[in-house]
């Protein structure tokens, strides 16, 4: 089974809480937004956080 990376970019990541509204593997820490788990083995919401980013912030890969 494949493991996913999620990670934030905090340059990119302005708060808006647009991941944290798509997914609860996503929470705010001060005014940038963090996941809770960095490797989960089912994309599911992540995927969604990631494509409602409105500044592309977050990026969601498959590990090998």
């Amino acid at each position: 089974m494949a493991k996913y990376k999620v990670e934030v970019d905090e340059e990119k990541c302005i708060g808006c809480g647009a991941c944290v509204a798509q997914c609860d593997n996503f929470e705010m820490n001060g005014d940038k937004a963090v996941p809770k788990e960095a490797e989960v083995d089912d994309i599911s919401c992540n995927k969604d956080a990631e494509d409602a980013c409105p500044v592309q912030a977050i990026k969601v890969t498959e590990m090998e």
